[in-house]
């Protein structure tokens, strides 16, 4: 069987979507408190305490308050984090502990619509979480550039992106621990070499070379400028880099569950 065959796509994907949505509603209360209030914490603690002994940082030869610079980045992240705990930990469950995915495969839906399901599901629960934290900003006074309505699309791609890498994982994992290679040996270096909390500037080249090419890198260079009511530069180049992440990690999370399902 050719597992790495194109996606057999149709829109038997939405009754699944809508399934899982019909689920979280019950918890969606607890679920958004959990999703927002640890980036919040970052915010405030960070934003406002180390924002205090730094005041303002340099970007584009303009200063730029700490808060902003932090808030433009965390909500990249948050988007970051929600799509990807969606896409592995929830995933896994409804694949591997519930067996809801071979239920639902019994009604004529395919194993490739299922999992677009579970991609834009968590893509969903990112921009949930990013919505939420942007209406906090707003009501902290930290950015009202009505360019945040482009940001919001960027931060759907955000979610898109990462849902398609985190499900690779979840097609590889054997039991819940196995995610914690993917959050200590990717997204935790991600977070630090991105831009999140200090200019990439201090990076070393090298590393800052790399960090040209991480997904999060460039959703925030889209994001920040954005925040500060300016166009980001460079548009195009940060839209194919997450372009391709995700056409890349969706194929190969489909490849690799269809492979883990014909075991």
């Amino acid at each position: 069987m050719n597992h790495w065959r194109a996606p057999a796509l149709s829109m038997r994907f939405w009754p699944v979507f809508r399934r899982n949505l019909l689920v979280w509603r019950k918890l969606a209360v607890p679920s958004l408190i959990g999703n927002i209030a640890e980036p919040l914490i970052w915010l405030v603690a960070f934003g406002y305490g180390m924002g205090a002994l730094v005041g303002s940082v340099r970007m584009a030869g303009a200063e730029v308050p700490y808060i902003l610079f932090l808030a433009s980045g965390s909500v990249c992240m948050s988007a970051m984090n929600a799509a990807s705990f969606e896409a592995l930990y929830s995933a896994f469950s409804r694949m591997h502990v519930q067996k809801t995915w071979d239920g639902i495969m019994n009604a004529p839906v395919s194993l490739d619509d299922v999992v677009l399901a579970e991609m834009l599901w968590a893509a969903y629960k990112a921009i949930f979480t990013a919505t939420a934290i942007l209406l906090v900003m707003l009501a902290l006074n930290i950015s009202h550039s009505p360019k945040l309505l482009v940001a919001w699309l960027v931060l759907l791609a955000v979610g898109i992106t990462f849902s398609c890498i985190a499900l690779i994982f979840n097609a590889l994992a054997s039991g819940y621990d196995f995610f914690t290679y993917y959050f200590t040996l990717f997204l935790t270096p991600m977070m630090f070499l991105s831009g999140v909390f200090f200019p990439r500037e201090q990076l070393p080249q090298v590393v800052r070379v790399i960090s040209d090419w991480l997904p999060l890198t460039n959703a925030i260079e889209l994001v920040r400028p954005m925040f500060m009511d300016r166009w980001p530069e460079g548009t195009l180049r940060h839209l194919l880099v997450l372009a391709v992440y995700t056409v890349i990690a969706f194929w190969a999370a489909l490849a690799l569950t269809r492979r883990r399902f014909a075991a």
